[in-house]
């Protein structure tokens, strides 16, 4: 039974009305330990939470350093292309927008990675606009072994593969992939997704299916939030987690918690996460999941992701360019999103320091990974 089979049968009207008909009882029970407790973890992001955001704080800081002591793992996207064959009305790249086309080339590939390594990273996420004919499995083929000479640990953000494509990439040296359903409302989903293969809800929800088939070592979940009601949002994300947990129990995981931000043709949000609303998110997933990373973008303003250091955060990116080539020639025109905190990573690393936090550019290689007979 695939997930997309088991979002169907989740009564998602129930689910709503329980998150916001949850009381102080529940959240009290669910502060007494919830690990892996999709009830508690609906608890934990109900309005009816609010009121705990502090102890809610201090439990999950507790977690994060027994599980992930005082370490912050560093890393930077890298943007290849922003070709993309979609439309969705919150994304910069969306196709009808009217801004310059780039896809980067060997030399320029190069040229990056020499910027992006001088900064100290050892850690890289390759994200692309969504173009399977000019920057698909092809493409990705031959530049992964060129980036993991240069990297050790490689991660992606790019279209939804088949299962037999990211076995390849695997053998090729790739680590990780980062996809995200945007948002678990079908509805709500089809009327951002008005053009290309992203419309397609049922393939890019199984798409971690067929990433945890193909032996990738981590994927990372996501929701935009804003493009639905968050809490659900969150709440589902949670459940598919689950699910891939007790499926494929070999995998890592990880979840991003990006808001909606200003892009080129962007949209406004439907529902508006306000600060108070993402630290409850950030420390919902903690007391769930102890073992979860969870990674943290410039999207965020300077001052709340200092904030957010001691939480539950795992990951953080620095320094960030959101447009191809734009670690060698910064052009405004390429952008995706709007970025918030635009330090760069020795600023962003000197204050994680100063916070008593210790920047981590390299924790893991495949050679450190045990194998099925160790």
């Amino acid at each position: 039974m695939s997930f997309y089979e088991c979002l169907q049968a989740l009564p998602r009207a129930q689910l709503q009305m329980s998150l916001y008909n949850a009381t102080a009882a529940d959240v009290e029970s669910a502060l007494l330990g919830c690990q892996g407790d999709l009830s508690g973890l609906l608890a934990l992001l109900s309005p009816a939470a609010e009121p705990y955001l502090e102890r809610m704080a201090q439990q999950a800081a507790g977690l994060t350093r027994q599980r992930f002591g005082r370490n912050i793992g560093m890393y930077l996207p890298m943007y290849v292309s922003n070709l993309c064959a979609n439309e969705c009305d919150y994304c910069g790249f969306s196709m009808s927008n009217k801004i310059k086309r780039k896809v980067l080339n060997h030399r320029e590939l190069e040229a990056e990675m020499a910027v992006i390594k001088s900064q100290g990273f050892d850690s890289i996420l390759i994200v692309s606009g969504e173009h399977e004919t000019k920057v698909g499995i092809d493409y990705f083929a031959s530049m992964i072994p060129d980036v993991k000479r240069q990297f050790s640990y490689v991660a992606m953000e790019v279209q939804p593969l088949k299962e037999s494509e990211y076995h390849d990439l695997v053998e090729l040296g790739l680590d990780a992939v980062m996809l995200y359903q945007e948002t678990y409302n079908p509805i709500t989903y089809q009327a951002h997704h008005t053009r290309g293969k992203k419309q397609d809800f049922q393939y890019r929800l199984e798409s971690p299916e067929r990433i945890a088939r193909a032996g990738v070592d981590k994927i990372g979940l996501g929701v935009l939030l804003g493009l639905d009601d968050w809490r659900l949002d969150a709440l589902l994300m949670g459940h598919h987690l689950d699910y891939l947990e007790k499926q494929f129990w070999r995998t890592r995981y990880s979840i991003s918690l990006p808001r909606l931000r200003p892009c080129v043709g962007g949209i406004a949000p439907k529902v508006e996460l306000t600060d108070r609303g993402l630290v409850q998110l950030i420390c919902a997933f903690r007391l769930f999941n102890a073992e979860l990373e969870i990674s943290l973008s410039t999207r965020e303003s300077t001052s709340l992701r200092d904030n957010l250091l001691g939480l539950g955060i795992t990951q953080m990116s620095a320094g960030s360019s959101t447009q191809p080539g734009g670690y060698v020639s910064p052009d405004t025109e390429l952008d995706q999103f709007e970025i918030s905190d635009d330090r760069s990573a020795e600023e962003v690393a000197n204050v994680m320091k100063f916070r008593g936090f210790v920047p981590v550019w390299k924790d893991w290689e495949r050679g450190w990974r045990p194998t099925l007979s160790d």
